[in-house]
């Protein structure tokens, strides 16, 4: 419980900016992730939506290497899921 209450903490430090951005990222993941978008479009909007909260997080905490490491690689993940749902929207 300590551990959540210290990132809610560290994240109501960061800027704005950051803080907006995040919560669209996620959100945006979210919502586009649902059952009720089943076209390709709003499923590769939703892995790059995610792929950018992997990527700000990852880049966020590269004084952490293997954590960042493990964002940053989640985030390129994403990014090739991403573009192969949009390439299979593309051709179909």
């Amino acid at each position: 419980m300590d551990q959540m209450k210290g990132f809610i903490k560290q994240f109501l430090m960061e800027p704005m900016w950051f803080r907006v951005f995040i919560i669209v990222t996620l959100l945006t993941s979210i919502i586009f992730s649902n059952s009720l978008f089943t076209n390709a479009y709003s499923q590769s909007i939703s892995k790059l939506a995610a792929a950018l909260f992997f990527a700000a997080y990852g880049i966020k905490m590269r004084r952490n290497t293997a954590i960042s490491v493990i964002l940053l690689g989640a985030a390129v993940v994403c990014l090739f899921l991403a573009w192969f749902h949009f390439a299979v929207a593309y051709y179909d």
